[in-house]
């Protein structure tokens, strides 16, 4: 029987900082309903795919929880985790209605940590802001105004800001002085939301910079809701910094870090942090197209506005330490600075030499060897649909998003984890083809195929796609699109109301109202160990 762990004594370590991984095993919309403070999202269905690279310890305590709706969800991750190497992996007694029965305080959304903890740097600063109404008249009136996005390139293109140049967080204490040079100019930080607004411009502010700084008030959630027209398909981006505004910035961030708490450990020292019974990641907090040219051997690639937005995906082990590089002397210190006042044991590698930036491409792949299966080319699949569509069935393991935009015709959309129900909702065929976007999923997921199948009395043969749905797309055979054939709902993903186009405006403003209160649910979790500077 899997030992368990109570409420009581997660919290413990948690007040200590102690190393654990609290991992909610549901998708990420049940997760995104509600989950403690420091749950990680880990979908059983991704685990083989995912575990080794976020929990890098094989001997880390991994506390897992799931609810009664869907009891059977944290054992199967328990024995799969086992089976990955894991040794110390635990059952959180009594599920997440254990959590609540305590008193322990839940939380909504994605990427909580980091929304909190931008609540409460704003709260504490004083974060200086502006209203999508006084941003406006002064894009309007041609003022001496630079509007910075502080979100990926990808979200800044779906929209933005008319002006805007996308300047992505980590970016921005590099950058700022060659979009601003006078001193005088008017700078605007934005996002989506809130968070990486509040970031943004309390690093500039952070930094030193002369100008004056100030946050779009609650981003473009805040400009749709004001009535106001956003652009689509920007390209602007911002250009490199010259000897001189480098200097200047890296300058900046060293003092920004050190007043934080950071530490340094040079390039030739890096083992010397490797410990036994001590979690280490390695980040290198560049673009990702910087990172596939060139980067350090064992670092892994998390741009630094993403790595303080997203602390909890990328580095799930709460306690552990972390350590990050760059080339420029600046995003990893600026990137650094914020984690320390998250809590973070956070170190910068300093003197490496541009040799060592050797390794390209997008890192190691840290995934276990997947179970053998029988392939079948994309044009065998489209041949079997042709002679007989009803012979065949399809199972899409890829995201629902990613189904709904294109399939295989008739594919059913499922979700690994919840295979036996979508099974009873797919017409019973003598073959079964399972996908995903490359087949690596689908060649773990196929023997569960296979065996619930046989449970059921169904003899059929099963095959995984060769090359998944790309394979397919590249051989020009035909698509469609839709939702007609999802086998299981769609909760694989939340949907975060300040993303696409079309949210509708009671959302986006429940969500800004959701925001405002994280700073009280902080001071009630009281687990965070977050010290604004």
């Amino acid at each position: 029987m899997t030992a368990t762990v109570s409420y009581y004594e997660v919290r413990a370590r948690l007040v200590a900082r102690d190393e654990i991984a609290l991992l909610d095993v549901r998708e990420e919309d049940p997760y995104a309903q509600e989950h403690p403070l420091w749950a990680a999202n880990m979908p059983l269905s991704r685990i083989e795919l995912d575990a080794w690279r976020r929990i890098p310890r094989r001997d880390t305590l991994i506390v897992i929880y799931g609810t009664h709706a869907e009891k059977d969800l944290a054992p199967l991750a328990v024995t799969c985790l086992l089976s990955l190497g894991y040794t110390n992996v635990h059952l959180l007694e009594g599920g997440l209605e254990s959590w609540r029965a305590a008193g322990g305080e839940l939380f909504r959304d994605v990427n909580v940590p980091s929304k909190s903890f931008g609540e409460l740097v704003e709260h504490e600063r004083h974060t200086p802001s502006l209203s999508a109404q006084e941003v406006k008249a002064l894009i309007d009136a041609k003022a001496d105004v630079v509007v910075m996005d502080a979100r990926r390139f990808d979200e800044y293109q779906t929209m933005s800001i008319p002006s805007a140049t996308s300047v992505p967080g980590a970016e921005l204490v590099l950058r700022a002085r060659e979009l601003a040079p006078d001193p005088r100019t008017q700078i605007i930080v934005n996002c989506a939301g809130r968070t990486r607004s509040i970031i943004g411009t309390q690093s500039l502010v952070n930094s030193g910079l002369p100008n004056p700084i100030a946050a779009l008030r609650n981003g473009t959630i805040g400009w749709k809701l004001a009535g106001q027209t956003l652009d689509h398909g920007a390209q602007r981006q911002a250009p490199t910094a010259s000897a001189a505004n480098l200097e200047a910035a890296r300058r900046d961030a060293r003092a920004v870090a050190e007043r934080a708490g950071v530490r340094w450990i040079a390039f030739e020292s890096l083992a010397t942090l490797d410990a036994p019974q001590r979690t280490t990641y390695h980040f290198d907090v560049r673009t990702p197209q910087e990172y596939s040219a060139g980067h350090l051997s064992g670092f892994d690639s998390a741009p630094g506005g993403q790595l303080v937005q997203e602390t909890d995906h990328h580095a799930p082990v709460r306690g552990a330490r972390i350590v990050l590089a760059d080339d420029d002397g600046v995003r990893a210190s600026m990137s650094a600075s914020w984690l320390a006042q998250m809590g973070w044991d956070v170190y910068v590698v300093t003197d490496a030499p541009a040799k060592a930036f050797a390794e390209t491409g997008h890192g190691p792949v840290l995934q276990p060897s997947p179970p053998d299966a029988t392939e079948i080319a994309p044009t065998q699949l489209a041949q079997w649909l042709a002679e007989d569509a009803a012979g065949v069935a399809a199972i899409d393991l890829t995201t629902s998003a990613n189904h709904v935009k294109r399939h295989i015709p008739g594919a059913w959309f499922a979700i690994r984890a919840q295979l036996a129900q979508a099974l009873t909702r797919i017409p019973q065929a003598p073959r079964y083809v399972v996908t995903c976007g490359s087949s690596l999923l689908a060649r773990f997921a196929a023997p569960q195929v296979r065996d619930l199948l046989a449970a059921r009395g169904v003899q059929a043969e099963v095959y995984v796609l060769a090359g998944g749905n790309a394979a397919w797309f590249v051989a020009g055979l035909p698509t469609e699109a839709g939702e007609q054939n999802l086998a299981v709902p769609r909760t694989d993903r939340y949907r975060r109301p300040y993303e696409g186009t079309d949210a509708p405006a009671s959302a986006m403003q429940a969500y800004l109202d959701w925001e405002f209160g994280l700073v009280a649910q902080l001071a009630r979790d009281g687990t965070h160990h977050f010290k604004v500077m």
